[in-house]
C-alpha cells in the first residue's frame, strides 16, 4: 500500500503525521484521549517521530488501548468503527535476565538532538551495527521510541525500555540471541 492511501483511513498501521495532514481536528482528539499527545504540539516531534509512527506504536507509547486510540479517532474522523483486536505485544513490565549485571559499551542520549529537531534513528543503529555479540547498548530519550525498537528488531537487536520519570525513558539493546 502507498503511503498516501494510509491516511485514507484510520487503522493499526496508519501513519499518525498522515492522519493529522489529512484529519487536522485529530490533534484535539488525542489531546482529549491522554496528556502524552501534548508533545505533538512541538513542531519538531511532529515532522520526525510523527511522521514515522504508526498508531500501533503510538498506543504502546501512550499506554493507550489500540481499541480505543483507533475508536477515539475514527468517530473524530467521522469514521464507523472499527474492530481491532488487543494488541499482544505490550511491553515487558520487568526487565529481562540479559540485562542484569550488563554495562552498556555506549550510551547515546538523544534528548537533547531530539528536542533540536534531529532524528537518532541513523546514529543508533550505526551504533547497534558496530555492537559486539554478548555487548549492551544504552539509549535515553523523552519517550520510548516506538519506531527505532520496530527497526531494532527487524534487525535481529533485542530491547528493553524503562521509563524513570517524565521525559527520560532508557532503552537498551543487544543482538538477539547473544549469551550474556
Amino acid at each position: 500500500m502507498a503511503e498516501g492511501c494510509a491516511a485514507a483511513d484510520i487503522t493499526p498501521d496508519s501513519k499518525l503525521g498522515a492522519l493529522l495532514e489529512r484529519w487536522p481536528g485529530l490533534e484535539v482528539a488525542l489531546l482529549e484521549i491522554s496528556p502524552h499527545f501534548q508533545a505533538l504540539r512541538n513542531p519538531v516531534l511532529r515532522r520526525t517521530v510523527a511522521k514515522v509512527a504508526t498508531l500501533r506504536q503510538v498506543a504502546s507509547v501512550s499506554g493507550v488501548p489500540l481499541a480505543t486510540l483507533i475508536d477515539r479517532l475514527r468517530a473524530a474522523a467521522g469514521l464507523p468503527p472499527l474492530a481491532v483486536a488487543a494488541a499482544g505485544d505490550a511491553p515487558a513490565a520487568s526487565p529481562p535476565a540479559w540485562l542484569a549485571g550488563a554495562t552498556p559499551a555506549r550510551t547515546h542520549d538523544a534528548r537533547a538532538a531530539i528536542q533540536a529537531g534531529e532524528h537518532p534513528m541513523q546514529r543508533v543503529m550505526a551504533d547497534l551495527a558496530a555492537l559486539a555479540p554478548g555487548e549492551a547498548y544504552e539509549l535515553v530519550t523523552p519517550f520510548v521510541p516506538a519506531p527505532l525498537l520496530d527497526l531494532a528488531r527487524a534487525k535481529g537487536f533485542e530491547s528493553y525500555s524503562a521509563a524513570e520519570g517524565e521525559g527520560l525513558v532508557r532503552t537498551w539493546f543487544r543482538r538477539a540471541g547473544a549469551p550474556g
